[in-house]
């Protein structure tokens, strides 16, 4: 039966038993697969990869396996240039946005608060996440690597961490975006974008209470709440702080 000689470099490391982490090892395989299909056969997503070498040389997802090849499996590279070589990955998104499964509430709200556009559709099926990642170029957020194996998925990520805020963390450094939070710029609960509010609109739309102690407002045209800096503003302050290094201002949340 033919062998190939596989090598997962980094994190992806993450998807591999102990015995194969950090190690070259061999595995067998009929007929002609491409090599796409072996590197999930193992356990690894191809929205993980980025770069393929096959003897030394970079090839894509099509590929078939032959006997004897070697194979060097890549993560997203964030430090070297690769331009000259053949990547596996589609261009980069534009404008960086997200759709969550819906076991990662909280770090959708989480990526709201820091102003980042991120669905996290209620009951959604796996095919209706894949498709919505798809259908409106959104980087595909989820534990479920069953989920990151779904053939018209191209861009996507598994959650290592557990907590959100940890979880917040590891997205904010995947995907570089230390420099790009504008926080309190969208709806927590339907990630639509915030818009001003006059005082006086307010006072028919919350509490006498506030009115009198606040004077900066926004509202969600979408699902029609309106945010101010409530109790929970110094407390989401701080965990965008811990997260991004220091915080970047603050407008009004609820």
């Amino acid at each position: 039966m033919p062998q190939a000689l596989f090598r997962f470099y980094a994190e992806l490391n993450d998807f591999l038993p102990s015995s194969r982490q950090g190690t070259s090892f061999r595995h067998a395989f009929d007929g002609f697969p491409a090599v796409k299909d072996v590197i999930e056969s193992l356990g690894v997503p191809h929205t993980e990869v980025d770069l393929i070498l096959a003897d030394g040389e970079s090839v894509d997802f099509g590929c078939p396996l032959r006997d004897g090849v070697h194979v060097s499996v890549y993560p997203v590279f964030e430090s070297f240039d690769i331009a000259t070589l053949s990547r596996v990955r589609p261009a980069p998104l534009r404008e960086l946005r997200f759709v969550l499964d819906g076991h990662l509430s909280r770090l959708a709200r989480y990526l709201r608060m820091a102003g980042f556009d991120a669905e996290c559709p209620r009951n959604a099926s796996d095919e209706e996440l894949a498709l919505a990642s798809v259908k409106r170029q959104r980087v595909l957020l989820t534990r479920d690597r069953g989920l990151l194996k779904r053939k018209q998925v191209t861009r996507g990520y598994w959650i290592r961490e557990l907590q959100a805020k940890a979880q917040l963390a590891e997205v904010v450094s995947r995907f570089d975006l230390g420099r790009a939070m504008v926080p309190f710029q969208r709806c927590l609960v339907c990630n639509h974008p915030l818009e001003p509010l006059s005082r006086e609109e307010a006072a028919r739309r919350a509490p006498p209470r506030v009115i009198a102690c606040q004077s900066a407002f926004r509202s969600c045209a979408a699902c029609g709440r309106v945010y101010w800096p409530g109790s929970h503003h110094r407390h989401m302050q701080q965990i965008l702080s811990e997260v991004f290094g220091h915080s970047k201002g603050g407008g009004p949340h609820s």
